[in-house]
C-alpha cells in the first residue's frame, strides 16, 4: 500500500512543480514522508509512464510510446505534412506510420530528424493530421 501512496504523491508533485531530476524528486518525496532510493524513484517513473519533456517530468499521455515523445507534425501546403523528432528517430517513426496503413497517405520519406508525409489533397491532409495526433499524442 505504501508504494501506491508514494506513486500518487509522485504524480501530485510533478503536476504541481517543475521537477527536472530524480534526486530532486527523491528529496521532495522524502519531505513528504516517503523514504526512497534513486532506484525506487526510477522504477516508479517507469511504471507510471512519466517521461521528460523539455527537461521536466510529465506523465505520458495514454497510448503513446515514450521513445517517440516529442514528435511534432505540421502542414506545409495542401499536400505535405512535416514531422520533427529527436535526432535518429525519423526512420523508426516513419516505419510506425507506414505500419498503420493510413489510406490517405501517398508516401513517406525519413531523414535523421525530419519526416515528409505526402497526401493527395487538403481533405486527406486534415484526416492524416488528426490520425497522427491520436497515434503520437
Amino acid at each position: 500500500m505504501r508504494k501506491k501512496a508514494r506513486q500518487e504523491k509522485l504524480l501530485e508533485l510533478i503536476s504541481r512543480a517543475s521537477v527536472s531530476n530524480q534526486f530532486e524528486l527523491a528529496s521532495l518525496l522524502e519531505l513528504n514522508g516517503f523514504k526512497v532510493t534513486q532506484a525506487s524513484v526510477s522504477r516508479d517513473l517507469d511504471e507510471l509512464g512519466i517521461v521528460k519533456v523539455g527537461g521536466m517530468y510529465v506523465r505520458r499521455p495514454m497510448g503513446t510510446n515514450p521513445e517517440f515523445s516529442g514528435v511534432t507534425f505540421r502542414t506545409a501546403g495542401e499536400n505535405l505534412i512535416v514531422g520533427r523528432c529527436a535526432s535518429g528517430l525519423a526512420s523508426a517513426i516513419t516505419v510506425r506510420i507506414d505500419g498503420f496503413g493510413i489510406p490517405e497517405i501517398v508516401g513517406t520519406i525519413a531523414g535523421d530528424d525530419t519526416i515528409f508525409i505526402a497526401v493527395a489533397s487538403a481533405a486527406a491532409q486534415k484526416v492524416v493530421i488528426e490520425r497522427l495526433a491520436e497515434i503520437f499524442g
